[in-house]
């Protein structure tokens, strides 16, 4: 079992529902979401589009997949977030946008929030101790001989590579994308996404995501209210 610290809306969002039809899938369920009708993009193009993207379902990381120390149990984790979260603000994200990152596609702020940056920051410290130290084939899986020093260094002391000064919050909505078809998709998620992204987006959880093996897909445990959280207003 992996666990990993996400934000991702509730299930009742606008925004959340537009994403898992996208993506395929709802990870509030588990259950397959019949994907959109694309024009000019066939069905199985389609599905290579989203694959990777589809296991993890939508989200924000925070904290990123980790296995359990020795010594702790899954009612500790599930405790010590419940507390923490009740200690945090929400946060609120004026506007989201569809940017490429490193070749795939993904929902970022349009400008930074502070608060967000420090909201994360907060959680891979807070809740570190319940993280198992990546093994050798873990690292090695992330080509860390491609990371710049910074990066190589939160790997070994954070287990995940990009945080803090690295950190960029994003919401994955494809795989990779090759260079020539980026265009395209670009404009085929602008035209899908564009009636939900006019809203503010609040972090308003922290949601405990699960993956019961290896290569299953990653499921919501629970989600964790930040104190003082006002429900979104609906689109």
């Amino acid at each position: 079992m992996r666990y990993a610290i996400y934000f991702t809306p509730p299930s009742s969002d606008p925004l959340l529902k537009v994403a898992a039809n996208w993506l395929g899938r709802n990870a509030f369920t588990g259950q397959p979401v019949r994907p959109p009708q694309i024009r000019d993009m066939a069905h199985e193009d389609f599905t290579l589009l989203t694959s990777s993207a589809r296991r993890y379902g939508f989200h924000g990381t925070l904290k990123a997949p980790f296995h359990l120390a020795d010594g702790f149990e899954e009612k500790e984790l599930l405790s010590a977030l419940m507390h923490f979260a009740s200690s945090m603000d929400p946060v609120e994200i004026p506007k989201l946008q569809i940017a490429s990152l490193d070749g795939f596609f993904a929902l970022v702020p349009e400008e930074p929030v502070a608060r967000l940056n420090q909201l994360a920051n907060d959680v891979v410290v807070g809740l570190d101790r319940f993280r198992a130290p990546p093994t050798d084939e873990e690292i090695k899986r992330r080509n860390p001989d491609r990371m710049t020093v910074s990066q190589r260094r939160n790997l070994e002391q954070w287990g995940y590579p990009y945080v803090f000064e690295d950190f960029r919050f994003h919401m994955t909505l494809t795989d990779t994308v090759p260079e020539r078809d980026r265009p395209r998709i670009e404009r085929i998620l602008s035209r899908f996404l564009e009636p939900v992204l006019e809203e503010p987006v609040e972090i308003n959880n922290l949601a405990l995501f699960t993956e019961a093996e290896p290569g299953f897909p990653f499921e919501i445990h629970s989600l964790h209210p930040l104190a003082g959280t006002n429900r979104r207003k609906s689109a």
